[in-house]
């Protein structure tokens, strides 16, 4: 049975896009622990990241760096944290969460955003994107 983030691959479900290649997929996680809270996860379904082929995992790496650098110049923060845990879904995806405060890395802190604001962030970060 396909993950939530395969049907967002496959576009069976809506996801406020930031970036994507034909092998990565970043987009803003809809329960946010800060403002600008992005996914990166690998088109391939894999469970756990470090069953990933090396070459993919290091592509994936990549690929969240440069989104991180993205969200580092568009959203106000000391830094990006990243963050690989993998229990809520079952297939790969790195947390980058901008950070004004180490409560941010919790997961227990959430903020509150409206759909125009998930919107307009998205358009905003995936407009700064160049792979």
């Amino acid at each position: 049975m396909p993950t939530l983030f395969t049907k967002i691959i496959n576009g069976e479900l809506p996801a406020y896009k930031v970036a994507e290649n034909e092998e990565f997929l970043a987009f803003l996680d809809i329960n946010p622990n800060a403002k600008g809270h992005t996914l990166c996860i690998p088109k391939v379904e894999v469970n756990k990241i470090f069953d990933l082929e090396e070459d993919v995992y290091l592509r994936l790496m990549k690929f969240s760096r440069n989104v991180a650098k993205v969200l580092e110049k568009e959203i106000a923060c000391k830094r990006v944290g990243m963050a690989v845990v993998g229990l809520e879904v079952p297939h790969v995806h790195v947390h980058l969460i901008p950070l004004n405060d180490m409560k941010e890395m919790t997961f227990q802190h959430k903020v509150k955003m409206s759909t125009d604001e998930f919107s307009t962030l998205s358009e905003q970060l995936r407009n700064s994107f160049v792979e």
